[in-house]
């Protein structure tokens, strides 16, 4: 008898600038409801990390996107709940471009802005945001 252990759960969310502002998404449920945070979710079997990318964007926004560079990593550890067993994210960041759209949210999305960078940190964010968005500039700069 094999029994399944749990993973780590891989996902992949974006900075898409469109200029000199970002695109910034409030989470409308758990694990991070209420924060405000980037676009992007779950990778699935068989894809890859940048189909998957692009998949969640369009999805939760609407929007195309060109994909520059990974800006990083973030990984959430959610403690074990009473009758439940904890769970592990481990997320890619990318630093993006928008190409093409409106945004349009889905039911996981409560809210979405764009913003210059300097300005996402006066609202609630997930943890390590900032630090991405920072990232993300310097590749969107680089020649």
């Amino acid at each position: 008898m094999t029994m399944s252990r749990p993973a780590p759960e891989l996902a992949v969310s974006a900075a898409i600038f469109r200029q000199t502002n970002v695109l910034i998404v409030q989470r409308a449920s758990a694990p991070a409801k209420g924060l405000w945070t980037l676009p992007g979710g779950r990778v699935e079997v068989g894809e890859t990390l940048l189909e998957a990318l692009k998949r969640e964007v369009l999805e939760e926004t609407a929007l195309t996107i060109d994909v520059i560079d990974l800006a990083g990593y973030r990984e959430i550890i959610l403690p074990q709940a009473v009758g439940e067993r904890g769970r592990h994210f481990v997320i890619l960041p990318f630093a993006a471009r928008w190409r093409a759209g409106d945004v349009a949210l889905n039911d996981e999305l409560k809210d979405a802005r764009w913003m210059p960078v300097g300005d996402v940190a006066t609202l609630p964010t997930t943890d390590g945001l900032i630090d991405i968005l920072r990232q993300a500039e310097r590749l969107l700069a680089a020649p």
